[in-house]
């Protein structure tokens, strides 16, 4: 799937009052590889804690944030604390693939 793709960082002025703690409750540390998905993309087979690839950056990602519900077919790459490295990244499309859950 095609998807919009930025990127944040752990950052109250990025985030919330706690800008560690994803929508999920998770605790977010730097190094990991985290992503928040638009709510749209749960009803396109996305959930919590899924691996994903994205098309141009090694190794799997796993969904571990919601964004605001402004946001369609979007998801932001977790950068830890570098504004440098977020900046850098921007705003680019990407495909991103993942394997459905069969319920």
């Amino acid at each position: 799937m095609k998807v919009r793709a930025t990127a944040y960082n752990s950052l109250r002025a990025q985030t919330d009052k706690d800008p560690n703690i994803t929508a999920w409750g998770d605790t977010l540390k730097p190094g990991m590889k985290a992503i928040a998905i638009s709510r749209d993309l749960l009803d396109s087979g996305l959930r919590y804690n899924m691996e994903i690839t994205i098309e141009g950056l090694e190794g799997k990602y796993i969904v571990m944030d919601k964004m605001q519900g402004r946001w369609t077919k979007k998801i932001d790459i977790y950068m830890g604390e570098d504004v440098s490295k977020a900046r850098e990244w921007g705003n680019k499309k990407v495909t991103i693939h993942w394997t459905p859950v069969v319920e």
